[in-house]
């Protein structure tokens, strides 16, 4: 009875530990939906234009380009969306952001271009910083995007597939703003922020 009650003890004592290993540790900070619908935590800036759908932010450009930004300022966070971009949008999600305007030399630009003319800048790269360490295909359906910045590192996952992973320290802090430029539609939704 005494080795079948310590078996028992220390089946649940291993039990316990391999759980308290392998959870996974959660920020204590809320999520905040950024860019929802009649809300008042961002703005526009530029020339796209922006509408809400059932819930889903449409940017449309017609040779320009537009934005929504932030007004909160972040430095450590972990940011994730959903986006589905047509076969002509230029877009990207911007972090950090810092001055005036919303421009790859001010933010790290997380590119949405598949089709970039210059494929070191297509979707998953750090436009000017980092080239995608995978290529991924994300025209015309809903993909992921999770990008978490947390002190000199900047790293950003396409569903799933890890595709930037870099260290720098140009930008310590800023607002975070979605892009629509060149000609066509980009589709947003479930933009949702976490402070580190």
């Amino acid at each position: 009875m005494l080795m079948k009650t310590s078996k028992l003890i220390y089946t649940f004592f291993t039990l316990t530990l391999l759980f308290s290993c392998s959870s996974p540790k959660f920020s204590s900070k809320n999520s905040t939906t950024l860019f929802g619908e009649n809300s008042n935590n961002w703005s526009t800036e530029g020339e796209a234009s922006w509408i809400f759908e059932d819930g889903v932010l449409i940017g449309t450009a017609d040779s320009l380009a537009g934005f929504v930004v932030s007004k909160a300022s972040f430095k450590n966070f972990e940011l994730t969306l959903e986006f589905n971009p047509d076969s002509t949008i230029n877009s990207g999600v911007y972090v950090r952001c810092v001055g005036g305007g919303t421009t790859p030399d001010n933010c790290y630009e997380i590119n949405i271009w598949d089709l970039h003319p210059n494929q070191e800048y297509r979707t998953g790269a750090v436009v000017f910083k980092a080239e995608p360490l995978t290529f991924v295909e994300t025209l015309n359906k809903w993909n992921t995007y999770r990008v978490r910045c947390e002190d000199g590192r900047i790293q950003a996952w396409v569903n799933g597939e890890q595709t930037a992973d870099l260290q720098d320290m140009d930008f310590k802090e800023g607002y975070i703003g979605l892009q629509a430029a060149s000609v066509g539609k980009i589709r947003f939704r479930k933009v949702n922020v976490t402070e580190l």
